[in-house]
């Protein structure tokens, strides 16, 4: 039981059960049906990018370029729709999209595998690039008549609940993001290449002496971060049935946040896809319910930021006090 209540996922677990009494006491509200579909909504994008981004931080890296290679993926997707098959059915967008964000994160695994230069740097410099060079060479205005595939997939429900004013639909995008935590959670847990991104975030070199090809354990990690961003900017686009080239970008601090508030460690070789679905929902809690408690907008970063340094904080400070207790006990 001590275990248990030591692991970061129970404490962030917790920490969600209190927050959500707390709003839902305030505003009953919260507990609706209507408000539940609504947060799934917001969360769908979240989710998506959550799960590329814990298998770098799981490798040791650290990948901020995610929301300019989601929103480049958007706005050639709605570029080429329009212009080449605008009748085309939503799962040519989401090829689209997924296909020139695979192509994106290639560029920074080149950079990543092949000069060894820092993940940070080599992303910070693409994010960058990706933005500017869809804003100067591509588009920079906002497409508002999407292709009607966009319009359909927006209205569409999987579940209709009627409610005393409208009624409360569960849209189909949770889905994706479903399908995005089974597909990272058996890559992490049941095949060689997920062992080979926690080895190679515990030591590169420890990784190669096991075997490990690094190098394409690395294509591999940012082909898969930009292959999901794609989808995660075509599925916010569809969403908003808009492809702005100013929208998602600005989101990497939040994602973060998810995955590091989940458990997973800065530093690689940690993290798992139940901490990190269980970061997002923290933060999507924060973001989008405190205004039910008469939480100001300009207050909920205060907010968040407290809960990131309480929800990082206390896991560090237990791994180090285990850690003093071991080295106490190797003296002995």
């Amino acid at each position: 039981m001590k275990r248990l209540l030591s692991r970061n996922e129970t404490l962030v677990a917790i920490t969600i059960i209190g927050l959500s009494l707390i709003i839902g006491f305030n505003n009953p509200v919260f507990f609706s049906v209507g408000n539940l579909f609504t947060l799934l909504r917001t969360s769908v994008v979240t989710g998506i990018l959550a799960m590329g981004v814990l298998i770098v931080i799981i490798s040791g890296g650290i990948d901020v370029s995610f929301t300019a290679i989601a929103v480049f993926g958007l706005y050639v997707a709605v570029k080429m729709m329009k212009g080449f098959m605008p009748d085309a059915p939503i799962w040519v967008g989401f090829a689209i999209a997924s296909l020139v964000g695979l192509g994106l994160g290639l560029i920074n695994a080149f950079f990543i595998a092949h000069y060894r230069l820092p993940t940070l740097i080599v992303t910070l410099g693409t994010l960058s690039m990706f933005h500017g060079f869809l804003l100067f060479a591509i588009g920079n205005e906002i497409i508002r008549d999407v292709p009607p595939a966009l319009t359909q997939f927006a209205r569409s429900a999987i579940v209709r609940i009627p409610l005393e004013r409208g009624q409360a639909n569960l849209h189909p995008a949770i889905l994706i993001t479903v399908a995005a935590i089974i597909v990272t959670w058996l890559l992490l847990n049941f095949t060689m290449l997920g062992r080979g991104i926690y080895a190679l975030g515990g030591s590169r070199e420890a990784a190669e002496r096991a075997g490990f090809n690094v190098n394409r354990i690395q294509y591999f990690i940012y082909g898969f971060v930009g292959f999901l961003s794609g989808i995660a900017g075509m599925t916010f686009g569809a969403l908003a049935r808009q492809a702005n080239p100013q929208d998602i970008v600005g989101m990497e601090l939040n994602v973060i946040a998810a995955v590091v508030l989940g458990g997973a460690q800065l530093t690689g070789g940690y993290g798992t896809v139940l901490g990190t679905v269980l970061g997002v929902i923290l933060v999507i809690l924060a973001n989008n319910s405190l205004i039910l408690i008469g939480v100001p907008t300009v207050w909920q970063r205060v907010v968040i930021g407290l809960i990131i340094l309480v929800g990082t904080g206390i896991p560090a400070i237990q791994a180090r006090r285990a850690g003093k207790r071991s080295f106490g006990l190797a003296d002995i």
